[in-house]
C-alpha cells in the first residue's frame, strides 16, 4: 500500500515538473550587448538606424586596421537589415516615414568614431593593452571614443550588439551612454589542431567569434603526439613524417601568416605553444635521436617504443635552439607557450643512458629534477631569443627552480584554487584554465558552470590576486574536427567571455550543484540575475547565428527571430 502511495505521489511530482507553457524557456532580450559593459545608463528614448544611410566618420585618423573594422561593422549593421531582400527592404522604408512613437527622437544616420591616441597600422595587439572605449549616443552627440585602436575595436563591437531589430522590422538605437575596460588583459580560448586537423576556414571562423565575444588571445595548440601539422621551415620533414597528411592537414606558412594578420586586425594576439619534453611523439618521426628510446626492465632491451625528449644530449638543446629560433620570427607575439605538462618518467626511468647521465649530474632517481634541468636550458633558450614564456602547471608542481617572470598555466581541476595561492605567493604570474574545460561536457546549458568560475575566487592578498593576468577556454580536439568545433566552443565560450571582460558579471551562487541549468529551471532554483544572464546569451547567440557562427542553443527550447 504505501509503495503504491509512493509511486502515485512521484508520477504527480513528474508530471509537475514537465509542465511548460509554449514559447522560448528564456526569451532573448534586445540591444544587450555581450560581455556586460562595466558601466552604461540606457534610456527608452531611441533611435531609428537606416542601414541604407548609415555611416562611420573617423574623426582623426586615416587608420587602416579601423577602415578595415568599418568595413566589417558596415557589412553586419547591413546584414541585420535582412541584406538585399527587396520586399523587407521596401517594408522597412515605409515604417520609417510612419514612425510616430513618443520614444522616437529620429534617425541615426552616423557614428563618429573619435580615436583619441596614436594609430600606425601595423600594429601587433600586446598583453596589457589599452582596450577602454566610451560610446555616447544622445540628442547631443553620437560618438565613440577610445585613445587605442583596440579600444575602438571593441566599442565598435558594442556599438554593433546595440542595434536590435523591433518587432516592426525597423533597426532601433537607444540612448545610451557607456564606460567599459575589461577586467582581465588575458582573454583566451585554446584550441587543439593536433588530435584532429582544424582547417584554416574554422580557424578564421573562430577568431570572428573571439572578436564578437571580446576575447583577445588565441592560443594555438599547434602540435602534440598525434600530429605535427605545423610546416617548419628550418626542419620540413617534421610534417612530411609527423603530420596526417604531408600536405592535406599542414599549416603552410602562408596560412600562418593570413591567421596571424586576420587576428591582428581584430585585436587577437596568436600565441604558440610548441609542448615539450612530452607530448612529442610526431617530432621524433623525422628528427632522430630527439626522443628517449624505452626500454625492457626485465631484458633491458629497447621495445621500440618512445618516451619524452631526451634530455642529456647537447643535440636536443642544439635542435631546439634552431627550431625555437623559428617559432619566435613566425609568431611575433611577446609570449611563447613551452608546454611542460603531463611528462611520463617511464621511458626515463627505463633507459640506462639517462641512468648513467643521472648518476653523473648528482640526479640519482630524481626525475623530476631531470625535468627540471631540460626545462631550465629551455627557458634559457627562448629567454636568449627575447621571448616571454608560460608553462603548464605541472613544471611548478614537480619543483622545478623558475626565473621569477615565469607565467604558470593552471589547468588541471580539483585543487585549483589552493595551487593558485602558492603559485602566487611565490610572487608568479597565472593564467587560469581548470575551470574553463570545452572539451568537459554536461548537458543542458553546461555555460552556467563556466560562468560560475571566477579567476579571482581563490584566498590571497590583494597583491597576489593582482598576478592573474586572466584565463583561457580550452578546446582540445580528441572528439571535435571541423564539423562540430564551432558548435562545441560556442557560445559556452562566450560565458568564459564575461567572466574575464566584465566588473559586474554577476556570481549565480546557486545553493546546487547540479550545473544543469535546464534541471535548475525545472526545479525552480535560478535566481533573477541567472534568468536575466540566460536571456542576454539567448540573444548574443542569435546574434552569432546571424553573424554565420555556428553556435548551439546555450540552454533549452527557443527560436531565434
Amino acid at each position: 500500500m504505501l509503495k503504491a502511495i509512493f509511486v502515485f505521489f512521484s508520477c504527480i511530482l513528474c508530471v509537475i515538473c514537465y509542465i511548460v507553457n509554449p514559447g522560448p524557456m528564456y526569451p532573448p532580450t534586445k540591444g544587450e550587448i555581450w560581455p556586460l559593459v562595466g558601466n552604461q545608463v540606457k534610456s527608452k528614448t531611441y533611435f531609428v538606424l537606416r542601414p541604407q544611410f548609415f555611416e562611420f566618420n573617423v574623426v582623426n585618423y586615416d587608420c587602416s586596421i579601423i577602415q578595415q573594422a568599418i568595413t566589417r561593422y558596415w557589412l553586419i549593421i547591413n546584414q541585420q537589415a535582412l541584406g538585399n531582400f527587396k520586399p523587407i527592404q521596401k517594408l522597412q522604408n515605409d515604417l520609417y516615414k510612419k514612425e510616430k512613437h513618443p520614444n522616437f527622437e529620429g534617425f541615426l544616420d552616423a557614428l563618429n568614431v573619435n580615436l583619441t591616441g596614436s594609430c600606425k597600422g601595423d600594429e601587433l595587439p600586446y598583453f596589457n593593452m589599452d582596450e577602454s572605449y566610451e560610446i555616447e549616443i544622445s540628442k547631443q552627440r553620437v560618438e565613440l571614443k577610445s585613445p587605442s585602436i583596440w579600444g575602438i575595436l571593441r566599442g565598435m563591437e558594442s556599438f554593433s550588439q546595440l542595434i536590435y531589430a523591433s518587432e516592426d522590422l525597423t533597426l532601433k538605437v537607444n540612448f545610451t551612454t557607456i564606460s567599459d575596460r575589461p577586467k582581465y588583459s588575458h582573454r583566451g580560448l585554446l584550441l587543439d589542431t593536433s588530435r584532429h586537423f582544424i582547417s584554416v576556414k574554422k580557424i578564421l571562423e573562430t577568431l570572428d567569434a573571439m572578436a564578437y565575444n571580446k576575447l583577445n588571445v588565441f592560443h594555438w595548440h599547434i602540435v602534440d603526439d598525434q600530429s605535427f601539422p605545423y610546416k617548419s621551415v628550418k626542419f620540413p620533414k617534421m610534417s612530411d613524417k609527423g603530420a596526417y597528411h604531408p600536405v592535406l592537414r599542414v599549416y603552410q606558412q602562408d596560412d600562418i601568416k593570413n591567421i596571424i594578420e586576420y587576428a591582428r586586425i581584430r585585436g587577437i594576439r596568436v600565441m604558440a605553444e610548441f609542448d615539450t619534453p612530452g607530448h612529442t611523439r610526431s617530432w621524433g618521426e623525422a628528427i632522430t635521436d630527439l626522443l628517449t628510446p624505452c626500454y625492457d626492465k626485465t631484458s633491458s632491451k629497447p621495445t621500440g617504443q618512445f618516451g619524452p625528449i631526451d634530455p642529456t644530449k647537447n643535440s636536443t638543446y642544439a635542435f631546439l635552439k634552431t627550431f625555437f629560433g623559428e617559432v619566435v620570427k613566425v609568431f611575433p607575439d611577446k609570449y611563447v607557450h613551452l608546454g611542460g605538462d603531463e611528462v611520463g618518467f617511464e621511458c626515463w626511468e627505463s633507459n640506462p643512458i639517462i641512468k648513467e647521465f643521472m648518476k653523473a649530474n648528482n640526479l640519482t632517481d630524481n626525475y623530476a629534477g631531470l625535468e627540471s634541468f631540460y626545462i631550465q636550458k629551455l627557458v634559457k633558450i627562448v629567454q636568449n631569443l627575447k621571448s616571454n614564456f608560460i608553462v603548464w602547471e605541472e613544471v611548478f608542481t614537480n619543483g622545478v627552480k623558475l626565473p621569477p617572470e615565469t607565467i604558470v598555466h593552471v589547468w588541471i581541476d580539483g585543487d585549483y584554487k589552493g595551487l593558485m595561492s602558492n603559485i602566487t605567493a611565490e610572487g608568479k604570474k597565472i593564467i587560469l584554465s581548470a575551470c574553463y574545460y570545452l572539451d568537459h561536457l554536461e548537458t543542458g546549458g553546461d555555460w552556467l558552470s563556466y560562468y560560475r568560475c571566477d579567476p579571482s575566487n581563490f584566498t590571497a592578498t590583494d597583491n597576489q590576486k593582482s598576478l592573474v593576468m586572466g584565463g583561457e577556454a580550452a578546446m582540445w580536439s580528441e572528439v571535435v574536427n571541423d564539423y562540430n568545433v564551432i558548435s562545441r566552443v560556442w557560445p559556452r565560450a562566450s560565458a568564459v567571455a564575461e567572466k574575464l571582460w566584465s566588473v559586474h558579471s554577476p556570481n549565480l551562487n546557486i545553493d546546487d550543484t547540479d550545473n544543469n541549468v535546464i534541471n535548475l529551471y525545472i526545479k525552480g532554483k535560478l535566481t533573477s540575475d541567472t534568468i536575466m544572464v540566460a536571456k542576454r546569451l539567448e540573444e548574443h547567440t542569435c546574434r552569432m547565428n546571424k553573424r554565420g557562427i555556428g553556435a548551439q542553443p546555450p540552454t533549452g527550447p527557443g527560436v531565434c527571430l
